[in-house]
């Protein structure tokens, strides 16, 4: 069977530069690695990946190849099956070390005796609008995996070096390929990757190291947070393995509507109803803030859908030091009721020069449009 153009087999440019043959490698490695891709022709395009890689790896090796083909390593001089080359000599543990931190990361090379962070975890914690304003402290319940506290996380008692992998956590095979021979390690299935076993094994968490239990932890609730915020509290989660660091703990609130207040951001927006005399004569309103109630002025003429500013009375943030503003929003309430006395007053300004000029505009539009 004619070979193909190395190129072509890593799907690479004759131009590319090492990294791009060691990604175009890597990404190939991992997908028809037999321990991981089980289809028939897996194993040969595995083989024929790993061939093209040794060449174009090593800059003496694909200058010949660029000049002269597959026929530089074809022929006499060859110790090995492909002539001029010998693969069996071809060191593919080492590839995969470099580029894959070790060959067994497909197939098994042990994790175990390795440090690893533990688990983060996500509740979420409804707050009263006050509470998400101003800050708060609640107590909260976790159900939560934590550190054995009898054989403090080590799973058993009189520790020994496992006399099967003596220490390393793995055992290393010898696998025969036509390119020669490499090493390929899998996990300790005596120690489970650890290097160590025990003459005991503690019953409290039946050799785990690590328990569920059931903890109370106080939550600060920094002021100004809002719907959908998270807070993280760094080792709060779950604890590592062999020594690991816990995982953290995050916390996304949920906050309630208020009655009156609508917050945008760290502003607060409040609907304020008046009457038809405070918006013709203009008044002064006392208004409630977060802080203790106000008074403003409202000027005369005012209309439904005004807006006032009250600088510095929004949402103070603990996060962005930052401190919003209230927006007060005019409604004019038209009453439903009148006493006859009070609509013979209202009729009066039918007949003033009180009628506002864009009614007089549209008075005017609708008698030119008959």
């Amino acid at each position: 069977m004619e070979k193909r153009d190395y190129y072509e087999v890593l799907g690479i440019e004759k131009s590319a530069s090492q990294d791009e043959i060691k990604s175009a490698f890597r990404k190939l490695a991992k997908k028809y690695h037999p321990d991981v891709n089980k289809e028939a022709d897996a194993e040969e395009k595995f083989k024929e990946i790993q061939e093209a890689y040794a060449i174009l790896s090593d800059e003496e090796k694909r200058k010949q190849y660029d000049q002269f083909g597959h026929a530089a390593f074809q022929g006499g001089g060859g110790a090995g099956g492909f002539g001029g080359f010998d693969f069996s000599g071809f060191d593919y543990e080492d590839i995969f070390d470099n580029i894959f931190g070790g060959f067994g990361d497909f197939g098994g090379r042990s994790k175990g005796n390795r440090a690893s962070k533990g688990n983060d975890s996500l509740i979420r914690m409804k707050l009263s609008f006050e509470e998400a304003v101003y800050g708060t402290k609640k107590d909260i319940e976790l159900d939560i995996i934590d550190q054995c506290n009898e054989c403090k996380g080590k799973g058993g008692f009189q520790e020994t070096t496992c006399d099967k992998c003596h220490g390393s956590g793995t055992i290393t095979s010898e696998q025969r390929t036509i390119f020669g021979s490499f090493l390929s390690k899998t996990t300790c299935n005596n120690c489970g990757g650890t290097g160590k076993t025990y003459k005991k094994k503690c019953t409290k968490c039946n050799g785990n190291g690590r328990i569920k239990v059931k903890k109370t932890l106080e939550v600060k609730v920094p002021a100004g947070v809002d719907n959908g915020n998270r807070l993280r509290l760094s080792g709060k989660g779950s604890a590592g393995t062999n020594g690991g660091p816990n995982g953290d703990l995050y916390i996304e609130f949920s906050v309630s509507e208020h009655n009156f207040y609508v917050r945008d951001g760290d502003d607060i927006y409040l609907e304020t109803p008046i009457t038809i005399v405070e918006a013709i004569l203009g008044t002064k309103k006392e208004i409630p803030t977060l802080y203790g109630n106000v008074v403003l002025t409202i000027p005369e003429g005012s209309e439904s859908g005004d807006k006032h500013r009250i600088k510095g009375k929004g949402i103070h943030n603990d996060s962005s030091r930052r401190k919003g503003d209230m927006y007060i929003v005019l409604k004019v309430v038209t009453p439903k009721k009148l006493s006859k006395e009070q609509k013979k007053i209202i009729e009066q300004l039918k007949t003033t020069d009180l009628i506002d000029g864009e009614i007089k505009k549209f008075n005017q539009f609708v008698k030119a449009n008959d």
